[in-house]
């Protein structure tokens, strides 16, 4: 699969991992929406490595650490659903809490490395840098007190779905095509 195709691909688990975990976790009282949310592990899994496999080469110790951050991601909001299936909504709580953690902490490097090699426009990446700082905080004050964080989820949403869509048209350059990068240059 070419980088542009995985990229294409991750953008459609980006869009995908919203219906996925909402859907599910809207029916979580029956198999179909727990299924579905293991559907969603699955998905912010596959992400990683597509994102590694393109961006290996430029970034190593980003590409590197954005997969184990997906990677740990999902098993998180498995083991979450896995609480949920066994009536323990605290647990899937805890779990989605340490997940969002996670996913920030592999995400705010992964966005830097965007805009480092120029894969998407700065201010792009820089929405998605503090997307993911905001997702952080909000994340540590769910576990002070349970409402307080949703708001600052609201930006790192945000980028996703637009990260998703512009995955969806871009892709993840080729190696040969990363030194004028198609998005950036149109959009100046």
């Amino acid at each position: 699969m070419s980088h542009r195709n995985a990229g294409r691909l991750a953008g459609a688990l980006f869009l995908a991992a919203f219906l996925l975990y909402g859907g599910g976790s809207a029916f979580a009282d029956n198999p179909l929406g727990l299924g579905l949310m293991l559907l969603n592990s699955a998905a912010v899994a596959t992400i990683g490595i597509a994102a590694f496999r393109a961006l290996r080469e430029a970034a190593p110790r980003t590409a590197r650490v954005y997969l184990a951050a997906r990677a740990l991601e999902a098993v998180l909001l498995a083991l979450g659903t896995l609480f949920l299936a066994s009536g323990a909504a605290v647990g899937n709580d805890i779990a989605y809490g340490a997940a969002m953690l996670v996913l920030s902490a592999g995400s705010i490097p992964f966005c830097r490395a965007l805009a480092t090699q120029r894969w998407v426009p700065r201010w792009f990446a820089w929405w998605g840098v503090l997307g993911y700082a905001l997702l952080a905080v909000g994340a540590v004050l769910e576990f002070a007190v349970a409402g307080s964080g949703v708001l600052l989820a609201v930006p790192g949403g945000l980028f996703e779905i637009a990260f998703g869509l512009f995955l969806l048209r871009w892709g993840f350059p080729e190696p040969a095509d990363r030194r004028t990068p198609g998005p950036v240059t149109e959009a100046v």
